[in-house]
This record gives C-alpha cells, structure tokens and sequence, in this order.
C-alpha cells in the first residue's frame, strides 16, 4: 500500500511540470540569458545617485520573500515558484547581520538605528548608540546619532517618510527621533521621570527635530491630539481619542512651523489625498487611521490609500520639490505590518502585506530611473516562520503539505512558525486542522511553542539593490552598513571626498533630483 501511494504521489507531481520546463534546452537557455546579464554588470553604475529610495519590510526574512513570490505567482493565476518579485529582478544582491549590540535576536528599533543612521545599538532605542539603557531617559543625552534623512536633508534635498504602520512606530521613526524607550509615542505613554527628565515623546520629535520634512504618510492620529479628543473617522471609540497630556494639538503646531508662504497640506482620508494638486503642495501629512493602519486584506479602500498610492504620491511630490524621502517603514512597519501580521501568527495577512510592497516598488521603479536612483529593499529583521513538508510544484502556498504526520496521523499546514499563538491542543493532542478555515486571511498557522506573540528570528536578512553605485552592497555586511553605502553613492553624510568631478562621472539629469524617500511595510 506504501509503495502504491508512493507511485501515486510521484506521478501527480510530475503532472504538475510545465511540458516546456521538461525539455533540458529550456533551463539551458534561461540560465544562458541570466549569463549575458551578469557579464552585463561588469559596467559598474558609478553615477551620483541623484534620488535614493529605501524600502524596508518590517519582519521580511527570506523566507516571507520566498513566500510572497509564491503567492504573487498564484494571484496570478500561475503555479508561483516560477514568478519573480519586483525586489528579484535587482541585480545586487547582500545579506546583513541583524544582532543589536545586546541582543543576538533583535527589535525593529536596534535595527532601525543601524539601517538609518549607521550605528549599532540597543534593542528598544532609537537614534542613539548603545551608551543608551532602554527606559532610562537620563543616558540619553550627548548619545544621539543623526539618520541619512538628516543627512539628506542638511544636503538640501526633500525627503519623505511613508508607512504602513503609525509614524511613531519604531521602524520610520529612527529617521528623526531619539529615544530611550520605542514605545514613547507621545507623553501620554511616558513615565514621569522621563517627562521630569526633559525627554520628548515620539510624535512631538516628529514635527521638532526635522520640522521641514516634505511628505509623511501613515497611522498614528490619535499621538498628534490632546487626551480624550475624538477621533475625526472614529469619533464614538474611546481607544481612538487623543493621547496627548501637554494638550497641544501637533497637527496644528506641524502647519504653524512651516517658513511663510510655503502650502502644507494635511489629509485624513483616502479621497482627500487622490484630490489634491501636488503642485501647489509644499509638504504634506497623511495620518489614515489613529493607530497603526488597517492590514491590506482588510483595507477599506474607500477611507484608506494602499502602500502603492501612497508611494505614487510621495514619488510624485518630491519630484515637484526636486527631492524624495521615504520610510516604510511597508512602511511598515513598527516593525510594519508584514511584522504585526507574523506576531500575531497570520500568515496571510503578513504575505499579502509583503506582496503590497512589492507592487509599491514596482511603481516606484516606474516612476523613475536606474540611472540616477539607488534603490535598496531590504528587512530589519526575520521572523520564525517556515513553509516545507514536501507539498507539490504550485501547492497552494496557504494549504496542506501532501502528507501526514507519521508521529499523530493528524494534518499539517506548509506554513509554521516555530512559536506563536497557534500553538493548540484539543482533547490533549494538535488541533487537526482538516477541522478548521486554514484558508482565512486571520487562521494562526500551527506553532511549537505556546506564545501569546510569535517572536523574531534571527538569522540575516537580504538586501536587494539597483542603481548608482549598487554594486557596493555586496556579500555579508553589518546592517549598519547599508546607510554608509547609500550616503556615499548620492554625496551626503560626513564620506564626500569622491565627490568631485573627477572623481565621479557626470551624468544627464532624467529627472527633477528627488533627494530621499524612506518606505516601511
């Protein structure tokens, strides 16, 4: 009976082969194309890069990649394997160390200070180095480090920051602030020895520190209002009122500090942000939801804009100001909401936000050029999820691997996470779940070990890059690294010797100088 089905399963797996994929010429010929392509890169993009843009999936180890791709292949209405992600088609490809200086498995707030302002630090920080201890507000002073959107915008070039989560959110908000605790999104959510300290809150560090950045866009509302302040969309939710003990309303403070004549717009709704006429718009605010925003499986697409709108929007304003910054922080993230969606072992949710960012690249691929942009995507960190179990060319990649465990008997899903809230048992053994709607966007995959939240991973992560001077992204590197090499292709920061015109090669201007753009998922 073993051997039967063991036939059986073989010849279902060889009906799934593509008849071309069975003639050996095809995979020669694939793989001399890719040749020709890499001798192509030998032909080093030495350019200025006149735009950078920074796409960051919060929580996106390899293996979400790998599983995004799938699921983009299979909306397709392919088999998957075979499709390729926006991030697959760059051509520099690195891996980075993601330990904070004391954790071997990091937060989004380590990672964030190292990715963006290119030094290693504490877990729980934020834009400051590891001389920091979370919670203590009195060792911050005199430890804060600058992020390459500071750098950037001391170059006089526009920057914009876009996520997916709330704009205080660990991830986008290394950018601009400094802060001894992740979680001090506005004074509300601060102790009082930090308030009696002198240490700002999160959002208040948003329209201080860089009063003058020209687009940010995501979550986040109800940090910028007054305690007990209904919330314009959510006006009879309590959770959604205002936080602010100081009572001052930052959305206006964020309008008032903007150098006279100059248009500031701020929306809160999708059809507001469509509507307006980015030419006459200086700098815009976007706050969508109060907290973080609602996951893309879930959006109200009448209220809230995609990553990708709010990308088109963002790429096409900086190009009116002659400069771009942009945080997705896909943005998410606090860590984003590929991140949240792990967490919270949903799996579903997570990859389709991971497939989200992806089609945000491929607009701002578009929507601009290799020659004078260096785009890099990459992730802070990883997650313990994992797919296996020997399932078949274009299993679906939500479904059941094709085999039982020889240990229960009892089914089992590809995907896993090694520990999380799906960790079940029902009449003393694993949930069977032929019993339940594996399928749902909110099923908690199966777990190993029972805990509330599913916890990061450890392991590198990848760093996709196209453009000027890619190919210095390359190999293994420290993630504090990457803002170092960004820098130094687009002539910011403190490393500007090679600047000059012998130096570096001059090239045609293909589009208005767009700066930085720093996007979260």
């Amino acid at each position: 009976m073993k051997a039967l089905l063991i036939l059986l399963l073989a010849q279902f797996c060889s009906s799934l082969v593509p008849e071309r994929e069975k003639d050996p010429e095809y995979w020669r010929r694939q793989a001399q194309e890719t040749l020709r392509n890499a001798l192509q890169l030998q032909r080093l993009n030495q350019n200025v890069a006149k735009n950078l843009i920074l796409f960051l999936g919060d929580g996106m180890g390899v293996s979400t990649v790998t599983a995004a791709r799938i699921l983009k292949g299979q909306m397709q209405r392919g088999q998957g394997e075979e499709s390729l992600l926006e991030m697959d088609k760059f051509p520099f490809v690195a891996l980075a160390k993601t330990y904070n200086t004391n954790a071997q498995v990091p937060d989004s707030a380590g990672t964030a200070t190292a990715y963006l302002c290119g030094v290693k630090a504490n877990e729980g920080t934020l834009g400051v180095s590891a001389g920091v201890t979370r919670d203590r507000c009195n060792t911050t002073k005199g430890q804060e480090v600058t992020s390459i959107l500071r750098w950037a915008k001391d170059a006089g070039k526009a920057v914009g920051i876009v996520t997916t989560t709330r704009v205080t959110h660990a991830t986008p908000s290394a950018a601009y602030a400094h802060s001894a605790n992740r979680d001090w999104y506005s004074d509300g959510e601060m102790p009082p020895d930090a308030l009696e300290g002198g240490c700002k809150d999160i959002a208040r560090q948003l329209v201080e520190n860089i009063p003058h950045i020209e687009v940010i866009m995501g979550g986040g509302r109800k940090y910028m209002y007054p305690k007990n302040v209904s919330d314009v969309e959510y006006p009879h939710e309590e959770k959604h009122r205002g936080t602010r003990l100081d009572r001052r309303n930052l959305v206006q403070a964020w309008r008032e500090a903007k150098p006279p004549g100059k248009v500031a717009e701020y929306v809160w709704h999708r059809r507001g942000l469509l509507a307006l006429n980015l030419s006459r718009v200086d700098f815009l605010l976007g706050l969508f939801e109060p907290g973080d925003m609602v996951y893309e499986l879930d959006r109200n697409n009448e209220t809230d804009p995609s990553l990708s709108e709010m990308v088109s929007v963002a790429i096409r304003m900086l190009q009116k100001n002659g400069g771009v910054g942009f945080d997705k922080t896909v943005p998410g993230s606090t860590g984003g909401r590929i991140d949240h969606g792990h967490h919270e072992g949903k799996a579903k949710q997570a990859l389709h936000e991971a497939v989200e960012l992806d089609r945000a690249i491929g607009v701002a691929t578009r929507l601009t050029s290799t020659q004078d942009t260096l785009s890099v995507v990459t992730a802070d960190h990883s997650h313990v999820f994992t797919f296996g179990g020997y399932t078949p060319r274009g299993n679906p990649i939500f479904g059941l691997a094709p085999m039982q465990s020889d240990v229960d008997r009892k089914p089992f899903t590809s995907i896993l996470y090694g520990n999380g809230p799906g960790y079940k048992i029902v009449a003393g053994e694993r949930e069977n779940v032929s019993a339940v709607d594996f399928a749902h966007a909110d099923y908690q995959a199966q777990s190993a070990v029972p805990l509330r939240q599913e916890t990061h991973g450890g392991e590198d992560v990848a760093v996709f890059a196209r453009g000027p001077m890619a190919h210095l992204l390359h190999g293994v590197h420290e993630q504090n690294y990457i803002p170092h090499a960004m820098a130094y292709a687009a002539c910011i920061g403190s490393n500007r010797g090679h600047c000059n015109a012998a130096a570096r090669p001059a090239i045609p201007l293909l589009l208005p100088f767009l700066g930085l753009l720093f996007l979260l998922c």
